[in-house]
């Protein structure tokens, strides 16, 4: 009796696949998946989609994503020149990569640059800063709270995922900008 041999997983060429197609996968429980599943979101660099809206005097923050079930937000985080990220605090798990220049804390000895993946645990505060004369930019997927602490370590706003949709719904507003819907989970 001849054994089969198992399809190998993972990247083929045009090829070995024989041709791009969808593959029609059997899903016992299809017409539940397709009334309750949304299709995925797709948010383009096109600032249309997304602008910058600013983060302070020296920085702007691109909005990727909010999910108000989970209080989980991402966005693209740009500091336009040397400068600080007032010092804060995760109440929730944080995951990042760098994009351009880098960037630090102040309390760590490490220091992310392009390509670089951090995570941040909820509990200790932490004071970001670039010391590139041409800024930084990273992406961050964050979860649960962050709240800012003044130089004499009190406390002076907290952000959460409602922050951040009234952040990026009032600017919008202010410039006349639609609402991108995709951004909401």
């Amino acid at each position: 009796m001849a054994t089969q041999e198992k399809p190998k997983l993972g990247a083929k060429t045009a090829a070995e696949a024989g041709a791009f197609k969808i593959v029609n996968v059997p899903e016992t429980y299809k017409h539940v998946i397709d009334t309750y599943v949304r299709d995925g979101t797709y948010v383009s660099t096109d600032e249309a989609e997304s602008p910058w809206v600013p983060f302070g005097d020296n920085a702007a923050i691109r909005h990727l994503a909010f999910d108000i079930r989970n209080n989980v937000y991402a966005n693209v985080l740009w500091i336009k020149e040397k400068g600080v990220i007032g010092t804060h605090k995760h109440r929730g798990m944080v995951w990042a990569i760098g994009l351009e220049g880098s960037f630090r804390y102040l309390e760590y000895d490490w220091v992310c640059r392009p390509g670089d993946f951090i995570t941040e645990f909820p509990g200790h505060a932490h004071t970001l800063v670039t010391d590139e004369p041409d800024g930084m930019k990273a992406f961050f997927w964050m979860q649960g709270a962050n709240e800012f602490y003044d130089e004499n370590g009190e406390h002076v706003e907290t952000l959460d995922v409602w922050w951040f949709i009234n952040h990026y719904e009032s600017y919008c507003k202010e410039q006349g900008i639609p609402i991108n819907r995709q951004l909401y989970l």
